[in-house]
């Protein structure tokens, strides 16, 4: 029955819809009660998109045959709701070649590019829970600045053979040389380090055998401790010291609890999934890339490059972390508690 039902008609019918304020996925079923199988969803959104837009034109849209023109408005609409879509696809969805669509992506402005790797796909109470964080966050900083007695603390592996592929000059039929690949398990060690507005507190690398666990994290934090009153007594005495670090099971343990209720700490809170949101993660860490091409001997080389590292980096560049954060925590709340994409 759908086939007997004019084109011209449903476009009527869609745009009755639109000025009624009914959204495609409304209007769809509205007009699929009358006319069974007459719409789809997403060609609903097209021309809603196209009506958004200010363009009511009926006549000269989405006929059957392969058109002499591509509307730009119906491409965006195609495009923005699903912008994973090949050329391929877009060509057999909108009846056109290749090269029009091609050409038509660009007038529109539209360039491929790779997706963004993120932690974890965040589920609705994750985004809620996350700004809501955020935004008790802000708030504290708002009415009590307290970056000074921030402390911040999280792990990374480090691999002994660090190899750079790099580009080569060659003549158009010489074979490059090649660069091995780190095997399926490398030799690696795991930097455990602890900073703040004021720089390095204490790092440890720890032998490749070992692993966090909360016997040993309770230990690191008495060492850290010891660090603090060398060189923060004022913090440690009178102020107090905030701990941030993540939700890890040896963060979380009972026994680490009692250790960090011990020695008088505050734990700043932390949402789960939220790497984006933590100064080692969006900052620190981001500036290893020094150990690329590195290649270490042993655990000493590893130590001694690292604190090397550490030592020539100036002062403002660990504030600037630290202080970028309630930046970061605002965006958080703008993005309704989505990742921040940098």
């Amino acid at each position: 029955m759908a086939s007997q039902i004019p084109e011209e008609h449903i476009r009527h019918c869609m745009l009755f819809e639109f000025r009624k304020g009914s959204n495609a996925t409304v209007a769809t079923k509205n007009i699929c009660n009358v006319y069974s199988s007459a719409l789809d969803v997403r060609k609903c959104q097209r021309w809603f998109f196209k009506f958004r837009s200010g363009n009511f034109d009926l006549s000269d849209s989405y006929r059957s045959g392969r058109p002499t023109t591509l509307d730009n408005d119906i491409l965006r609409a195609e495009v923005e709701a699903n912008p994973c879509q090949t050329i391929e696809e877009l060509s057999n969805t909108l009846n056109q070649p290749w090269s029009t669509i091609q050409e038509h992506l660009q007038q529109i402005g539209k360039i491929s590019r790779a997706g963004v790797w993120v932690p974890h796909n965040l589920s609705e109470e994750n985004k809620a829970n996350r700004s809501i964080a955020c935004n008790v966050l802000l708030q504290r900083h708002h009415t009590e600045p307290f970056f000074y007695r921030l402390f911040t603390e999280d792990e990374k592996w480090v691999l002994y053979d660090n190899p750079k592929r790099k580009k080569q000059w060659l003549f158009p039929n010489e074979s490059p040389r090649s660069t091995a690949k780190p095997g399926l398990h490398p030799k690696k060690a795991l930097l455990c380090v602890w900073w703040s507005i004021c720089g390095i507190v204490h790092f440890e690398v720890l032998k490749p055998v070992q692993t966090v666990n909360a016997d040993l994290y309770c230990e690191q934090l008495d060492r850290v401790n010891q660090s603090l009153i060398e060189k923060y007594p004022a913090i440690v005495n009178r102020k107090g010291v905030i701990l941030q670090h993540d939700n890890a099971r040896p963060h979380c343990a009972r026994r680490t609890l009692e250790k960090i209720n011990e020695l008088g700490w505050e734990v700043l809170p932390r949402p789960p999934y939220s790497s984006d949101i933590a100064p080692s993660d969006f900052h620190l860490f981001r500036s290893l890339h020094f150990l690329s091409g590195k290649k270490f001997e042993n655990l000493d080389d590893v130590k001694n490059a690292i604190s090397r590292y550490f030592t020539q980096k100036p002062i403002d560049f660990y504030r600037s972390g630290i202080e970028n954060l309630h930046t970061r925590w605002q965006k958080v709340v703008d993005n309704e508690g989505d990742y921040i994409i940098d």
